[in-house]
């Protein structure tokens, strides 16, 4: 059976990354832990009244949770039952990292599925902090559900990669996983500056590549371009990706694309799913 932790704060984005998952996973065994953390204040002093308060909003706090998770779960009852699949609750008064940590460990989860939240009256996608925070500190796999993305079955797995990292056994049947779970096609892209070719060491690490998808219905693409949110997005339109995978060791790679220092600099968005994937 399969552990999923889905992180919720009761908004429509985070629902929505609920719906992706539970449909995604609809015909599979398994146990969505659904996490709600509310956040430890910042205290500057320490004293009995302090203690007495903390444990009073705490109390107070996770009561108000158990009401929003009871019709949660009875939305995704009325929306999209399914037999293979349990729920668990979880309120957290922790840190938020830290907390996503601890119940990764603990209840021993595959994946973490995470909403992440558009720019204000924009379409483009952007991470938010905590989102951003997960994926770059806790080593679990975690698909990012852009808050205005439609469910549909992922036949087209698009899998950029700069061929300079060699590819670790786990993360790569992570993603054969994926990929087999609807007989997707596996869209493997590297993204070349104009004139540039590859290296001995990434021709290894795509001969690699070759080798060990061999089982899975795949193809290897590359496009010339300096501007990679632009490449990216024309192959994913072009060849109508479900979903993007990408290797967490390849972040700095990638960072344009996730993560954006200004808003004012956007020029890519997507409401395609990104399953990023930890050693």
């Amino acid at each position: 059976m399969m552990h999923i932790l889905v992180p919720t704060d009761f908004s429509e984005n985070a629902w929505n990354a609920l719906k992706y998952g539970v449909n995604l996973y609809k015909d599979i065994e398994c146990t969505f832990h659904l996490l709600h953390i509310n956040p430890i204040p910042a205290y500057s002093a320490a004293g009995t009244s302090v203690k007495v308060s903390s444990r009073m909003v705490k109390e107070n706090v996770l009561g108000s949770n158990k009401v929003s998770f009871d019709q949660l779960l009875m939305r995704v009852d009325k929306i999209i039952p399914s037999k293979k699949h349990r729920f668990t609750t979880i309120s957290s008064h922790n840190f938020f990292v830290e907390s996503i940590k601890r119940h990764v460990e603990n209840k021993k989860i595959d994946l973490i599925i995470m909403g992440t939240k558009g720019a204000s009256g924009l379409k483009e996608v952007t991470m938010g902090s905590n989102t951003g925070d997960v994926l770059t500190k806790v080593k679990c796999p975690l698909l990012a559900v852009p808050e205005n993305t439609v469910y549909k079955i992922p036949k087209e797995i698009a899998f950029p990669t700069d061929y300079h990292l060699s590819y670790d056994l786990k993360v790569l049947d992570t993603l054969i996983n994926m990929a087999n779970m609807y007989k997707s096609n596996l869209r493997v892209l590297h993204i070349s500056k104009k004139g540039e070719s590859l290296s001995d060491v990434q021709m290894e690490n795509k001969e690699f590549l070759k080798d060990y998808l061999q089982d899975v219905d795949h193809s290897f693409h590359s496009l010339t371009g300096s501007d990679l949110e632009t490449a990216v997005q024309c192959f994913t339109e072009s060849r109508d990706i479900d979903m993007i995978a990408m290797v967490a060791k390849n972040l700095n790679f990638f960072q344009r694309i996730l993560f954006r220092p200004k808003v004012e600099q956007i020029s890519y968005h997507t409401d395609i799913p990104f399953l990023v994937l930890h050693e």
